[in-house]
């Protein structure tokens, strides 16, 4: 359908499959790729700034570790190939990306959980989240992103973190603004392409710049 969002929880576009080889964090996989999914026919450039720019997981056995909008999975690949005893799940509103992610896993032999965002929050109960991955979906509007990334990085571990990708163009330096307003720490750690990338915190790290500082 012409209207049809990647972030359509069924989407009603053809299903058929596209092999492709992919280079991720300068590894190779083969994956499958689908319509109706968020950037079905390549590693997006958002994705692709955030691989580059992120630091290696410093995770311990049984953290854990969200890919948050996995789309067909390039982050949780990234993740379940650097964290290897880390708990990494794919999380997305769209099925065909879930059942995308779980395939291009298994195929390169790992086997994170793939969950819809409500069924992933209800698995999660009191448990705290040591690292979130996530290029956010931005068009979905500024209500329902700032809904998404409050649920999400409050659950965050106080020594967490949430690496997230945001276009400069669709207002990433204001969606800084805003959250360093909600008291977290949000540190611009890279920017390429158009693009920055920000270390998010639940609350801001010694010396880093707080909402009062930004406002002078």
């Amino acid at each position: 359908m012409a209207n049809e969002h990647y972030f359509s929880q069924s989407p009603s576009s053809d299903e058929a499959t596209v092999e492709r080889l992919v280079s991720l964090r300068g590894r190779e996989y083969a994956v499958a790729t689908s319509g109706g999914v968020f950037s079905a026919d390549h590693v997006d450039k958002g994705t692709a700034v955030l691989l580059h720019k992120a630091p290696e997981p410093d995770l311990g056995p049984g953290d854990l570790a969200i890919d948050l909008g996995c789309g067909w999975g390039p982050l949780t690949l990234a993740l379940c190939e650097e964290a290897p005893g880390a708990d990494v799940w794919a999380v997305d509103v769209n099925e065909r990306a879930l059942e995308l992610t779980r395939k291009n896993a298994a195929r390169a032999g790992f086997s994170p959980k793939a969950l819809a965002a409500d069924e992933a929050l209800a698995a999660l109960g009191e448990r705290k989240i040591q690292l979130i991955w996530s290029n956010p979906p931005v068009r979905i509007g500024k209500a329902r992103l700032h809904e998404l990334l409050t649920t999400w990085i409050e659950r965050l571990a106080d020594d967490g973190a949430a690496y997230l990708v945001i276009q400069r163009n669709l207002g990433a330096d204001s969606l800084r603004s805003w959250m360093l307003g909600q008291g977290w720490g949000c540190e611009k750690i890279g920017s390429a392409k158009g693009f920055r990338v920000f270390a998010v915190t639940r609350t801001p790290r010694e010396g880093e710049e707080t909402a009062a500082d930004e406002r002078g």
